[in-house]
């Protein structure tokens, strides 16, 4: 059965999904201790076990991003993320592919993150061009 408000079709094929992981503000995975480390990282190392996950690259700290826009024709850059999440930065992304939104909620809540009070954001992938 679908979530209420999704627009993609479920049940008939399967969707690919991005799962966007948002650390929770201020995480800082140095001041976790060995076995709360240990506990991480075999979370993700399950999540990214499960079929039909591809899991993504981590994306770095959010104060070490570079962002580009051209505006009027000349390139400009700055620093830091283009966008400032107000729960935390986004640290990472799996792709997924599942029958249904439940499913790729089911998965999204197994990913550490969310216990460690950060979240995950799911994104159907469409192709728009």
């Amino acid at each position: 059965m679908p979530v209420p408000g999704s627009k993609y079709p479920q049940g008939d094929k399967s969707v690919k999904y991005v799962l966007l992981i948002y650390q929770p503000e201020g995480y800082d995975p140095a001041a976790l201790s060995e076995e709360q480390y240990k506990d991480v990282a075999a979370g993700y190392a399950a999540v990214n076990a499960t079929p039909k996950v591809r899991s993504g690259l981590p994306l770095g700290f959010a104060e070490d991003a570079i962002t580009v826009r051209v505006r009027d024709g000349e390139t400009v850059s700055s620093p830091g993320p283009y966008v400032k999440h107000p729960g935390g930065t986004l640290g990472g992304y799996v792709e997924f592919e599942a029958e249904s939104d439940e499913e790729a909620i089911a998965l999204a809540s197994k990913i550490p993150a969310v216990a460690q009070g950060g979240a995950v954001e799911i994104r159907p992938s469409k192709v728009y061009w």
